[in-house]
């Protein structure tokens, strides 16, 4: 089956968003268009949708596979005004519209898990314990993060984040990526070149840089850098959940990873040696325990 990216377009959240007027997402669409199981893909903060095209490609036979690019990413448009990447309903807002969008293709209730990875996962998490939901998320896989987050793993990210660097060459960017992202472990270089081709934005002089909004660094600019606690929200998560965890990771330590198996959701967790923060769900190995999860 062929890979069709589309693009939907949001309203402006209600609240304090400074977003005035609608704008587009963009997403990958795999598999029967009439399969009412759904799985929705989300990838990590500075990531985008065609991160989950390998896990999308083993999954498209059994289900209908949305991968979505985060506002500020990959194809979808860049937010007016820099404070809204840190403007958090904003993200759920438009998790919902594109669920809505879904779910109005079919005449009955579709079953609908979401994939997550990092930052995908926490909204994920988020959207799971809403109450209203158009379609409630049946099960949840979070990839390498979870309701505490520490401070140092947050400084790390906030070193590289939003540098908006420019590189002579896609072979420069392509290293530069390789460089900063070890930590999604061991990747075939065939999986490299297919993260670098749709992570690279070509400028018009030449140069390469980042497929992403610089601003999307905001958060890390206007508050003090200190741990992310959500405990509160993860225990209320009462779904089937999937954790997938790094053993070097710095994001995902295994005291919260341990306490996520007994409280909330009572994730089931997954150690992926080799790996840190975080697996980004390419290898055949990865893609067989979702496969499983999810299908089972």
């Amino acid at each position: 089956m062929k890979i069709s990216i589309k693009r939907l377009l949001v309203p402006t959240p209600s609240g304090d968003s400074q977003q005035k007027k609608p704008r587009y997402i963009a997403y990958t669409d795999w598999g029967d268009l009439h399969n009412s199981h759904v799985v929705v893909c989300a990838h990590g903060l500075t990531r985008n949708c065609r991160d989950f095209d390998y896990l999308a490609r083993a999954l498209q036979s059994y289900c209908r596979v949305i991968s979505v690019d985060i506002v500020g990413r990959g194809q979808s448009d860049w937010l007016d005004h820099a404070n809204d990447y840190d403007y958090y309903p904003l993200y759920l807002s438009d998790a919902v519209s594109l669920i809505t969008h879904i779910q109005s293709q079919y005449q009955t209730a579709i079953t609908l898990d979401w994939i997550g990875v990092s930052l995908g996962g926490l909204i994920g998490m988020i959207l799971a314990i809403q109450p209203n939901l158009p379609v409630p998320i049946n099960k949840l896989v979070m990839s390498d993060i979870g309701p505490l987050i520490p401070e140092a793993a947050l400084k790390r990210i906030a070193d590289y984040v939003g540098k908006d660097i420019r590189f002579n060459s896609f072979k420069e960017f392509k290293q530069y990526m390789k460089t900063i992202s070890t930590s999604f472990g061991p990747l075939t270089e065939e999986q490299w070149e297919h993260m670098a081709i749709h992570s690279a934005r070509e400028y018009e002089d030449g140069s390469y840089g980042f497929r992403y909004d610089p601003r999307i660094s905001i958060s890390f600019k206007t508050h003090e850098i200190k741990d992310i606690d959500l405990w509160q929200q993860w225990d209320q998560l009462a779904i089937p959940t999937l954790i997938l965890r790094g053993t070097d990771s710095d994001v995902l330590s295994i005291s919260t990873a341990r306490q996520m198996q007994i409280r909330g959701a009572k994730a089931k967790v997954v150690e992926l040696p080799g790996v840190g923060h975080s697996p980004m769900l390419m290898d055949e190995h990865q893609i067989k325990i979702v496969q499983d999860f999810i299908l089972s």
